[in-house]
């Protein structure tokens, strides 16, 4: 039986770079930071602090995970921008956004009602967008889905 999701993989161009971004920006904390083997892959792991059970890997396209043609394909659409990779919950999503966007974390939408709560949507310094969103304890149906 599953029990949950330990871990979520976020594909990134500069592993340094976004090690920074994930912690010094957006305040997650590193869990792991390492070679596997010598001359191995870097696994780098972050996570919030409150959430022990759930980190995610910051990992480059490329060996030994993908072949060189699917790795090229995968970086292009990351530097592209076209890929999302989750969401951040926040119990004051305006706070938040306010917080993040003086750490230098770009906006791609600002704070805005939807159905489900409150959701502002940003990009990390690879080009993947994420939702930050306040979630509502019901579904609001008579909040327009488009803001």
């Amino acid at each position: 039986m599953i029990t949950n999701l330990g871990l979520a993989t976020v594909w990134v161009l500069d592993q340094d770079s976004a090690k920074e971004f994930f912690t010094g920006k957006l305040g997650l904390e590193v869990r792991d930071d390492m070679t596997l083997g010598e001359g191995g892959m870097r696994w780098i792991t972050v996570g919030a602090k409150d959430q022990p059970e759930l980190s995610l890997a910051l990992m480059i396209p490329g060996p030994p995970t993908m072949d060189p043609d699917s790795a090229a394909q995968m970086r292009a659409l990351i530097a592209k921008g076209v890929l999302g990779a989750g969401a951040f919950n926040t119990d004051d999503c305006q706070a938040e956004y306010e917080r993040l966007s003086a750490r230098g974390v770009e906006f791609v939408h600002p704070p805005q009602k939807r159905p489900y709560g409150i959701e502002a949507i940003f990009r990390d310094d690879s080009g993947c967008w994420y939702s930050l969103t306040q979630t509502f304890d019901e579904l609001d149906e008579s909040v327009p889905w488009n803001g």
